[in-house]
């Protein structure tokens, strides 16, 4: 038996999945840098401060006591200081 939109009822819709490169060369050149001062590049500027975790899509900076959370994907260059 079909729907209105001509998929069978028991059978449901493709589901869309969100898909985040990794860059893994991005990720261990930050993980060499972890606990230095650093300027990265992003997508919206530049932002300079101490590299506390790095994850598979975001690494943490810590600047004057705050907590930064960049993504990855967002980085265009970085410059260890």
């Amino acid at each position: 038996m079909l729907n209105n939109q001509m998929y069978p009822m028991h059978q449901q819709l493709p589901q869309a999945v969100m898909v985040y490169p990794i860059d893994p060369y991005v990720v261990e050149t930050l993980m060499s840098v972890k606990g230095k001062h650093v300027l990265l590049e992003t997508t919206r500027g530049g932002i300079s401060g101490c590299v506390m975790e790095v994850k598979p899509d975001h690494v943490v900076l810590d600047i004057r006591g705050k907590k930064f959370f960049v993504r990855i994907s967002e980085i265009v260059w970085i410059m260890p200081e």
